[in-house]
């Protein structure tokens, strides 16, 4: 059982930095006006959809409930709470300092997003080593 919950936890952080790394290829393109980097992301990004869709091995262990109640909660950190808080702050940062000096909200979206994921990462590390010290007790 234990080894389900670790396969479901690295394939929500794995899903959730390629979903990162699509969000992040748009600021990169918008910064550099060209659509190379979002073009690329999305790519490996479609061709790791398409395998996991493919393969029937992968298709069965995504299927499971462990892994699927994972990736909502990678989803929730990664995807639910960066758009509350970006809006958030975008809208008191635009009333307090006015339009003149705003970052863009994908960048702030971004931002917002990596600390989700770097949280939830660190999350499952702190359970996992807790876990390893009460079975070793044990």
């Amino acid at each position: 059982m234990q080894n389900v919950r670790r396969y479901a936890d690295i394939i929500a952080s794995i899903e959730g930095l390629v979903w990162l790394g699509l969000a992040w290829s748009i600021s990169i393109s918008v910064h550099h006006g060209s659509t190379e980097p979002t073009l690329a992301a999305l790519f490996i990004t479609a061709a790791l959809v398409l395998f996991s869709w493919a393969h029937r091995p992968m298709r069965y262990l995504l299927r499971r409930y462990h892994i699927r109640k994972r990736r909502t909660d990678m989803w929730i950190h990664i995807l639910a709470l960066p758009l509350l808080l970006a809006m958030f702050f975008h809208i008191m940062v635009e009333a307090t300092l006015g339009s003149a000096w705003l970052p863009p909200k994908m960048l702030l979206f971004n931002l917002l997003a990596s600390a989700g994921w770097m949280t939830y990462v660190m999350t499952l590390f702190i359970k996992f080593v807790i876990h390893s010290i009460k079975t070793s007790h044990k």
